[in-house]
């Protein structure tokens, strides 16, 4: 594995817990990429630099540390510009990654099918567009050299013309799948469709593979899961079909999420959404709202929701202190207080369980019965055979 350093940026928009925990979540998806973190930076700033993102200062700090480390690799906890880039590669000379490069690295990584790669590669290269100057640093080497802006000038609208036309083509593959898709959906006739949608590593594909009994792909990584899968459980005698798809993340690249937002019209066409919880996760209200923004954003934000709280069995209770000054944190609520305030706040359908040991899972499914049973007898008002 590489190593590698972090940097985040506490600004007036947020605080130096939220920046820590954004961070936190970087050296998870830079292990899930392959790399390990050798230390963390952090900078208070009023607004990001322009020009070099952080100050000159941290710079200098940063570029001391990784030389003395010889450490080749820097990740940003922000999409850079594409002068930001250019102007910390010369300043820090090793390789820059910014969120957005990372997080579709490993889409990359772990894209299987033809529709995700070709979903993935799309997405880079509408990344690599506005970037593309970066690749011809070299020639500025040859400055002074006759005739030799020109051709670099040339090289880099050459270089766009390609990527244009390559974006072009990968738009045209996706419609075409697209639209088999689309027919492959209406193939499966009007049985009630409830769809997995959550934070990326909340433990969808876990509950997916209880309910149906496949063998959905799961493990302890982000974005295990890219394409989506659709199973068709039976609860008694109430058939549905169940839809798994790739987690969200705070600070989505939005080259991903347009590429992506075909393989969400699983999550478009739901009846039903289980808005999947990690309750044992300190910021999963955070999480909650990056989930319910995203839904906002690809079409879905109106969907009737039940939402599942899942990884109950590592839920964490610290009992406040009862000199303790302020309100009460998150981690001071029992589980038990956590439930009832919930549900009296929030007038939506909701479960704590955990998947992983079986917990509340009978409940899970009776539930999930009596919603589908509901529409079906709806949709279908003349169809008695579920009861």
């Amino acid at each position: 594995m590489e190593k590698c350093v972090f940097v985040g940026v506490i600004t007036p928009e947020n605080n130096e817990e939220q920046v820590k925990e954004y961070l936190d979540e970087l050296e998870f998806l830079a292990e899930t990429a392959g790399a390990y973190g050798s230390r963390k930076f952090i900078q208070k700033l009023e607004k990001t630099h322009p020009k070099t993102y952080i100050g000159k200062g941290k710079l200098e700090e940063i570029k001391a540390y990784i030389n003395e480390q010889d450490i080749k690799l820097v990740i940003f906890d922000d999409e850079l510009t594409p002068s930001q880039l250019k102007n910390l590669e010369t300043e820090l000379e090793c390789r820059i990654l910014d969120r957005t490069n990372l997080i579709l690295d490993i889409f990359a990584q772990r894209a299987k099918t033809a529709y995700a790669k070709t979903q993935v590669e799309l997405a880079q290269y509408q990344y690599l567009l506005p970037r593309l100057t970066r690749m011809w640093t070299h020639l500025e080497r040859q400055r002074g050299g006759i005739g030799m802006r020109g051709p670099g000038e040339s090289q880099i609208e050459t270089d766009r013309r390609i990527i244009l036309d390559k974006i072009s083509r990968l738009k045209e593959q996706l419609k075409k799948i697209d639209r088999q898709m689309a027919s492959q959906r209406g193939n499966r006739g009007n049985l009630v469709r409830i769809s997995l949608v959550g934070y990326t590593n909340v433990g969808k594909s876990t509950i997916m593979n209880l309910l149906s009994k496949s063998d959905v792909f799961a493990e302890n990584k982000l974005f295990a899961t890219l394409d989506t899968t659709v199973r068709k459980v039976v609860i008694e005698n109430v058939p549905f079909l169940l839809s798994d798809t790739v987690g969200f993340i705070r600070k989505l690249p939005h080259q991903l999420v347009e590429s992506f937002k075909s393989t969400l019209d699983e999550v478009r066409e739901a009846d039903i959404l289980m808005h999947v919880v990690d309750i044992s996760h300190p910021n999963f209200e955070e999480q909650i709202k990056v989930v319910k923004e995203t839904l906002r954003e690809i079409g879905a934000g109106e969907k009737p929701v039940y939402m599942v709280f899942n990884k109950i069995d590592t839920y964490k209770y610290v009992e406040q202190d009862e000199f303790a000054l302020g309100p009460k944190k998150m981690e001071n609520y029992s589980l038990e207080e956590l439930q009832n305030s919930w549900m009296s706040k929030e007038n939506t359908p909701c479960i704590f369980i955990s998947a992983k040991n079986k917990i509340k899972i009978d409940k899970l499914r009776n539930d999930l019965y009596k919603m589908v049973a509901e529409i079906h007898a709806g949709r279908y008002p003349f169809d008695n055979f579920l009861w």
